[in-house]
């Protein structure tokens, strides 16, 4: 285990978690909307990713999706490159990197390249799922593959890998390079409570996946805080919570524009994922009540609707999870309505 200190770049210096002293962040996910391109997609996250520098947002991660048409990270850590290379300041990472589907080597030498590159700049963060079909997980590995339990060992050995090498004196080992050595913030992410777990006993940051996952999240993170062991990376608990956000001048706007990101999660229910659709006037003829009430308790987690609105929800987030961090969402069809939601929470949050 490595035995090298980090600092987490929190943003602000806070006594208290009210709206405008918490870091804000992005998770993007480079949606691919109908009739567009891969190419256009990954042009349009560094774009935000550039607007998000300049509004103060704190990190942009973007995480691992395979065989997905409507979303474009699937090779994360080389969008994190064009993303790094494309900016200055924000840190760059990964929400995150699904361990199970690599060699821990070789995540350790991408992330330790991109550390090399970026210095400074670069967060790793790490689950446990798939984050594909079984059919896919399979062809990742090659094989049947890990079913998530063997996450411990395949961390341990991850952070073997950043540790500083001890001297040419003692018998070789297996080395990451570029990657030996490196100070390069690794978070837990999660949706239950094995990696709140987890990264409790070990003393590192979690965050926890309540945009498509809300229910377990309250009793994630009291577990995270109340099983917490300080460590040589983090003195004492730090918890970021994810939250889908619209943002629009208006509450029925807003309410518009996310039957986008409601047809992509209805297509998920239906096993038939695609492309990021254009928002619709109702939603009442595309799904059924049932499928509408789950499509709704995947996305309660979430802050819809104008700045006073939105102020107001993600108020009542933070007395109820006391976040020390939110990293946000916004599945908006076009472009600039996603530029004008991220720019208005930005506003709101200063």
């Amino acid at each position: 285990m490595s035995d090298l200190n980090y600092h987490l770049h929190t943003g602000a210096d806070r006594t208290n978690r009210s709206t405008t002293a918490i870091p804000l962040s992005i998770l993007d996910l480079a949606p691919i909307p109908v009739s567009g391109s891969a190419a256009e997609s990954l042009s349009r996250s560094l774009d935000l990713a550039r607007h998000a520098e300049r509004w103060g947002y704190n990190r942009f991660w973007l995480a691992e999706h395979h065989g997905m048409p409507g979303i474009a990270s699937s090779a994360t850590a080389v969008v994190i490159g064009h993303i790094a290379a494309g900016t200055s300041t924000i840190r760059v990472g990964s929400g995150g990197i699904m361990l199970p589907n690599h060699s821990p080597l070789v995540v350790a030498e991408q992330f330790g390249t991109l550390e090399s590159l970026y210095p400074g700049r670069i967060d790793l963060g790490l689950g446990r799922a798939p984050g594909s079909d079984p059919l896919t997980a399979q062809a990742l590995r090659r094989g049947p593959g890990s079913d998530g339990q063997d996450f411990p060992e395949r961390l341990r050995e991850l952070r073997e890998y950043f540790r500083p090498s001890d001297g040419p004196a003692l018998p070789p080992r297996v080395r990451a390079v570029p990657g030996e050595g490196l100070n390069i913030p690794i978070w837990l992410l999660g949706s239950s409570g094995f990696s709140a777990q987890l990264a409790a006993v070990l003393g590192l940051p979690f965050s926890f996946a309540s945009h498509f996952a809300p229910d377990y999240l309250i009793a994630a993170l009291e577990l995270y805080r109340s099983r917490f062991e300080p460590s040589p990376h983090l003195e004492r608990p730090y918890a970021m919570v994810a939250v889908n956000v619209i943002a629009a001048n208006s509450d029925e706007e807003a309410r518009r524009l996310a039957t986008s990101q409601e047809q992509q999660f209805l297509g998920l229910i239906r096993r038939q994922p695609g492309q990021l659709r254009p928002p619709v006037d109702s939603m009442d003829t595309i799904w059924t009540p049932q499928e509408r009430e789950l499509v709704h308790r995947q996305l309660s987690f979430a802050a819809i609707g104008s700045p006073q609105t939105v102020l107001k929800k993600l108020e009542q987030i933070l007395e109820e999870t006391a976040a020390d961090e939110l990293i946000v969402a916004t599945q908006v069809y076009d472009h600039q309505a996603r530029l004008h939601s991220y720019k208005l929470l930005a506003e709101l949050m200063r």
